[in-house]
């Protein structure tokens, strides 16, 4: 059972953006050794970064 945080550990409210005060987040990638943003890609690389799979290191368990 969580306990509500305390006053001073609560995030301070923020108001929402409009849509024109928002800006574009551009995303990067390691690539064959360097990093670049994921925009630069063609269309096939776009898909296949978006079909990655991340390995969470937690639920890895060691057989005996």
């Amino acid at each position: 059972m969580m306990q509500d945080p305390t006053p001073a550990t609560r995030a301070p409210s923020v108001p929402p953006l409009r849509d024109e005060e928002r800006q574009r987040c551009e995303v990067w990638t390691r690539v064959m050794g360097y990093h670049r943003p994921v925009s630069s890609f063609n269309t096939g690389k776009q898909g296949e970064f978006a079909e990655r799979q991340h390995f969470v290191e937690a639920r890895a368990q060691l057989r005996d």
